[in-house]
């Protein structure tokens, strides 16, 4: 669990996740030694690729810093809020609200939302010199350990360690925070996924360039111009700066492309004269327990053609809706036109969509980088949380309109959109409303809040908040029984909330002694950690997502706890008997056929493991053919 991240992190190198990607797809390139072959490699793709050796890139300390930053796993651990949760309007919520860093809720996120956010945007801090920000990403590296790991002198590590112990607002060390957070973010985004990122001029330039070596220069979508304000401030030479941007690049160029290949084509054919359109894929990347009605087999009504889900997808529709898309042909079967070639249903987009629903989005029909006067300023953002806390507890937050009107332009049915700044929780408010107002869309937000600590000399303070989350979770109330009461959508109002806590010295310090051969298990190992931790920290390791649900599954007299192929055994106490009767659950029960089986370490002696393994050799002999593979985590 954690000891074994951080016994792993420490192998850990600034290029190991691009190695990593290499191992897997070009093996034939790495030499008996693991020495990577770049002629080799050249050799491969020259036919597809033109290889050049002029360019440029941003080049800033700390820049390896940051991907080893992002390499490494994070140490943290998710507790639930129960009480909240257990609430009966966020008990089944789709939503997450998550307090911690943002870059440990990005390398959780990652396990069980890779390629399925299909739109983030993010306000994260200017760097202004006022707005508060300093590098805090410590993660106790000596000096001389970072020269290893890094490939650099002491003497440049040591300035590493100075910009992460005391804090620096510099432009290195706001590239440093942020490109460690890009690198994994863009590993969130489906294929035809965009991020948004709202900036002033004091890192504009810096972040466009960060940002096409992360996302690539040819994924660069747009640098869109925001005007935040129409009063003029006393600024040098006497210009005032009114607008902010907001860079919005694509995961990979078919969000700019579409499925049909290297450009965006519409087609007009006899059945529709004068109405372009072109198609677009069917499927999401979201599995059957997440959305399990849009899990089903189509079967075209013309030749009973049968096109299973994906395993590892839903359609996008649901089985209650096909018909009605059907009818307005909006679905095409392979065979329907001699011109496509297609291999499975997609669905029909009109050129000219209905502009009273905002149907404008990229992709689809072009929109201006002007935004309307309708996204509103700053001013607007103030008066709209003003008015629901009934004071001014925070300060520049971005309007619901501006948010809205970006969602508009990228999302579908059943799309996640992610913010992790999410500050006073403006995305989350604007999901909600678009939701009431399209109550078929179904949108769902995951948002990431730093518990920063607030001012004692603000208003927020006096009303009684005293982190930044607790505004962000307490905007999300007050923005759903506002938009309940206007519009009495029956929508997704709740969210469920986790909180990410790195575990105390005292802990690390019982976790690196435990001695897996000693003769009693530690069971107050667990009682730091909880139960609730440890199993929703392991779902969602395990890729099963947050707000998973784990079954009992009772033996004996042991509750083990099972979620998907998981069988989790995390208390202690486990005895021959509760073995007898696993084993009998196996053999008798036909559906019962969890093949990982995972240990709490500390909660079981070194016999008691061996006895498991021993046991479950024997399945594999029986008529299920089972190989059952046992992790004791620590």
């Amino acid at each position: 669990m954690v000891r074994d991240i951080i016994d792993n992190n420490e192998a850990v190198k600034p290029n190991g996740k691009e190695m990593e990607v290499l191992h897997r797809y070009f093996p034939q390139c790495f030499n008996s030694e693991g020495s990577f072959d770049i002629d080799r490699f050249k050799n491969i793709i020259s036919d597809e690729v033109s290889v050049v050796k002029e360019g440029y890139s941003l080049n800033f300390l700390g820049k390896s810093y940051a991907k080893l930053l992002s390499s490494i796993d994070t140490t943290t651990v998710i507790r639930p809020d129960i009480e909240h949760n257990s609430k009966e309007e966020n008990r089944n919520s789709r939503n997450l609200y998550i307090s911690g860093d943002n870059m440990d809720a990005l390398k959780h996120l990652l396990n069980s939302y890779s390629g399925k956010i299909k739109c983030i945007y993010i306000d994260p801090p200017y760097n202004t010199g006022s707005d508060g920000f300093v590098y805090n990403d410590n993660f106790g590296f000596t000096a001389e350990e970072l020269s290893a790991r890094l490939s650099v002198g002491v003497e440049q590590a040591q300035k590493l360690m100075d910009m992460t112990s005391r804090g620096s607002s510099s432009h290195s060390a706001w590239l440093t925070f942020m490109s460690s957070r890009l690198q994994l973010a863009k590993d969130l985004l489906t294929d035809d996924g965009v991020i948004f990122i709202s900036i002033d001029d004091n890192e504009q330039a810096n972040l466009k360039l960060l940002c096409d070596g992360i996302f690539g220069e040819e994924n660069f979508v747009a640098s869109i111009p925001w005007r935040k304000r129409t009063a003029k401030s006393d600024v040098p030479f006497g210009i005032s700066q009114d607008y902010e941007h907001i860079l919005a690049y694509a995961s990979t160029s078919s969000f700019l492309a579409g499925i049909e290949g290297n450009s965006r084509k519409y087609y007009e054919t006899e059945d529709f004269p004068g109405r372009p359109w072109r198609i677009h894929d069917l499927t999401k990347q979201t599995t059957s327990i997440e959305r399990p009605n849009s899990y089903f087999t189509i079967i075209n009504p013309k030749n009973g053609d049968e096109f299973p889900a994906n395993p590892n997808a839903t359609w996008r529709i649901t089985v209650d809706s096909f018909q009605e898309y059907y009818d307005s042909n909006r679905i095409i079967f392979p065979g329907d036109y001699v011109f496509l070639k297609i291999s499975k249903p997609v669905l029909r987009y009109w050129k000219e969509d209905d502009m009273k629903k905002a149907g404008e989005r990229f992709g689809q029909v072009t929109v201006s980088t002007k935004l309307p006067d309708s996204v509103g300023m700053s001013e607007s953002g103030t008066k709209e949380i003003t008015a629901l806390f009934n004071a001014k507890v925070f300060s520049y937050p971005k309007p619901t309109s501006l948010i809205k009107y970006l969602l508009q332009m990228t999302v579908d049915d059943g799309d996640i959109v992610l913010d992790f700044f999410s500050g006073s929780a403006t995305t989350a408010d604007a999901v909600m409303q678009l939701n009431a107002e399209d109550k078929t869309k179904g949108l769902r937000y995951i948002l990431v809040q730093l518990p920063e600590v607030i001012n004692e000399k603000t208003t927020a303070y006096d009303e009684g908040y005293r982190t930044i989350d607790e505004i962000g979770q307490k905007r999300i109330e007050l923005a759903a029984e506002k938009i309940r009461k206007e519009t009495s959508a029956d929508i997704d109002y709740g969210f469920r909330h986790y909180i990410l806590e790195e575990p105390s010295d005292d802990t690390l310090d019982r976790l690196d002694s435990f001695n897996p051969d000693v003769m009693f298990a530690d069971e107050d190992i667990l009682k730091e950690f909880g139960k609730e931790t440890v199993l929703e920290t392991w779902c969602v390791r395990d890729g099963y997502g947050f707000r998973a649900e784990c079954s009992e599954v009772k033996l004996a007299s042991y509750v083990a706890y099972k979620c998907g192929k998981h069988l989790y055994f995390v208390d202690s106490g486990l005895n021959e008997d509760d073995m007898v009767a696993l084993i009998d659950k196996y053999n008798s029960e036909p559906g019962f056929c969890p093949d990982q089986i995972v240990l709490f370490g500390y909660s079981f002696t070194f016999s008691q493991t061996e006895m498991i393994r021993r046991n479950l050799v024997i399945l594999r002999d029986g008529e299920k053919n089972l190989k059952i593979n046992v992790d004791s985590r620590y």
